[in-house]
């Protein structure tokens, strides 16, 4: 009778404690989050998310930020799919462009159903409305324990990424990091303050309404709140022309802003609007959950003023969210702890990347300006953000990777940049591109059976490029040429560099495929990797086959040149074989790739090249 007692006990403690076994468990099921978690299981290795709420996409859907900000002519890897499978949903492009400050607009719930279908694959688990309650090094790998209803579960990975909103796990698992603004003399950037502080940028507690014509009734309306003052909100209509987005001219264009499809408006709007200070670094638990009250209600005051301040009455909250109060589920942060990571993004690199070599390791990129949200905080430095110009960039793979702690990922506006990069880099296409990187490295660590320090960095982008994922931010080289990853490649070698361009809200980089190289500038990309080179001559005149085969046989005598002529057609070199037609850049991207294949020596995180 004890056995038996005994025998059910232990049975008891078993299923209220349950055991998992993952190779990779992801904290957050946000846009990095989401991201890392699909790419890691396609690549198949064993991933669990635990996600706080019962949605997937956080900014992006969970905190109601459905107007997608930048990456419209760099559809990357798993943000490509995702705003194709919007198209699909809507009935083209055009039906996601209803609001004049994105390309791509959507209902938040809508985007959380394609990211619940996109993840419903096999070797990926996701913990819904789950908890983390203890994380903790358990020899080189990790043992995290959540309470998901009520019942306790523990679940064993080699790897662990944190994609919280906000970098929670890195104080957590003793991972050092960087908080608000840094000094101009931790960063050596000219824009920063003179002296470092905690003050990140303002957040917004988004809501979602729907306009239902002339619906009487007081469904939809907002109560005053407690703390009502019109005049916070007054200048709403009246932005004047600037950098930021022209000028706003009366309510209606302030409220098309973020128009969604189906009559829809995301109410997200920087100017006299729903923006709110909450300086959640020096806050208890207790205080950011009052404080994201207090949130709430100035989003509410705003929503209150559209609809009796200025007559919007016809616009009321939709129920777009599973939560009582119509609300998102969570608050829209712009900003979170950073890793101290094996590099360190500044704006320097952003602004002037040939000067360097980090670009070479790219793994995601971006073409939205640095963007910051003070205006709520008069103690945040006076920094002329948004006329600090640059083009389309990349953000390294060191930046992913914790410097001082393995087998530990980020993946989310948690990396290793500088606090006016996040201004960049804290947008949903390059998150998504982010988490895809995240998910690719720590699969390729636990296929390798290395540390994610150790991993190949070329196998990584090499990975990315398989998933139409872009390493270089090339707006003229689409992933659907055939000579995609070649170009990439091309690149991310340096051997033909991009032209960057800092253009309004999108910024650019090209490659121009079509330009003819000429044999100094080829010489000279080649250089680097191939210094027995060196005596060839190269002039300004057009690289030929005939001048690439002087420098592949001078590189490999053995390469069988013979043999290229027959591989053109199948290579797609859409130019005739003539020994001295003038290439293109695309053409020689192909013929260097194929016949050198530079890409196969290996860099380390700087970028530079690793003597073997």
């Amino acid at each position: 009778m004890k056995l038996t007692i005994i025998s059910f006990l232990f049975f008891c403690l078993l299923a209220a404690h349950a055991q998992n076994q993952a190779d990779i468990v992801i904290i957050g099921g946000g846009a990095g989050g989401t991201s890392a978690g699909i790419q890691a299981a396609r690549m198949g290795t064993k991933v669990q998310i635990i996600e706080a709420t019962p949605w997937l996409g956080g900014m992006l859907t969970s905190a109601g930020v459905s107007a997608i900000d930048g990456n419209h002519e760099m559809p990357s890897g798993i943000w490509g799919e995702f705003r194709q499978k919007l198209r699909d949903h809507y009935g083209g492009a055009k039906a996601l462009a209803t609001g004049w400050v994105s390309h791509t607009l959507f209902e938040p719930s809508i985007g959380n159903q394609i990211l619940q279908k996109m993840a419903d694959i096999p070797k990926l688990d996701i913990a819904f409305n789950a908890q983390y309650t203890d994380i903790r090094k358990e020899g080189k790998g990790w043992q995290v324990t959540y309470v998901q209803n009520r019942k306790t579960y523990t679940t064993q990975a080699k790897i662990l990424i944190d994609a919280t909103e906000i970098g929670e796990l890195l104080p957590l698992v003793g991972a050092d990091f960087r908080l608000g603004m840094d000094s101009k003399s931790d960063t050596g950037e000219k824009e920063a303050p003179e002296t470092a502080n905690s003050i990140v940028q303002d957040l917004t507690y988004v809501l979602i309404l729907e306009d239902v014509g002339s619906a009487r009734g007081r469904r939809g309306l907002v109560k005053k709140p407690k703390n009502y003052d019109p005049k916070n909100y007054e200048c709403a209509c009246k932005r004047e022309d600037g950098e930021m987005f022209g000028g706003v001219s009366n309510c209606q264009q302030m409220l098309d802003y973020g128009k969604l499809p189906n009559n829809k408006y995301m109410m997200n709007w920087p100017n006299c609007g729903n923006d709110f200070y909450l300086n959640w670094p020096e806050l208890t638990s207790e205080q950011r959950t009052e404080r994201l009250r207090e949130a709430k209600e100035f989003t509410q005051g705003f929503v209150y003023y559209i609809q009796n301040e200025l007559g919007f009455k016809n616009l009321r909250v939709a129920k777009e969210f599973p939560t009582k109060d119509n609300f998102p589920m969570i608050p829209y942060d712009r900003e979170a702890r950073r890793a101290k990571g094996k590099v360190f993004l500044t704006v320097d690199h952003v602004e002037r990347p040939y000067d360097f070599t980090l670009y070479c390791t790219g793994v995601a990129v971006g073409d939205y300006p640095i963007d910051h949200h003070h205006d709520k905080n008069p103690d945040a430095p006076e920094i002329d953000f948004i006329n600090i110009k640059v083009p389309s960039y990349n953000v390294p793979l060191g930046s992913l990777v914790p410097a001082d702690l393995e087998n530990f990922i980020v993946a989310e506006k948690n990396i290793s940049v500088s606090n006016i990069v996040n201004g960049a880099t804290r947008l949903q296409p390059v998150v998504l591109g982010i988490g895809q990187a995240a998910g690719t490295l720590a699969a390729t660590a636990i296929m390798e059976n290395q540390q994610p320090s150790q991993v190949s960095i070329r196998q990584v982008q090499n990975a990315l490029l398989k998933s139409k994922a872009y390493v270089m931010p090339f707006i003229d080289v689409k992933s659907e040429d055939s000579a995609f990853a070649e170009m990439q490649r091309m690149g991310a070698t340096g051997i033909l560099k991009g032209v960057g361009v800092p253009y309004k809200w999108a910024n650019q980089t090209w490659f121009y495929p079509e330009r003819i190289v000429s044999e100094y500038e080829l010489k000279q990309g080649l250089l680097p990797y191939y210094p027995e080179i060196e005596k060839i001559h190269g002039s300004g005149t057009g690289a030929t086959p005939k001048f690439v085969q002087q420098l592949v046989e001078k590189i490999n005598p053995d390469y069988p040149w013979g043999s290229v002529q027959n591989q053109w057609e199948s290579w797609d070199v859409y130019q005739e074989h003539n020994e001295n037609v003038e290439l293109t850049r695309r053409s020689i991207s192909i013929l260097i790739d194929r016949t050198l294949n530079p890409f196969a020596l290996e860099v380390d995180f700087e970028g530079q090249l690793i003597s073997n």
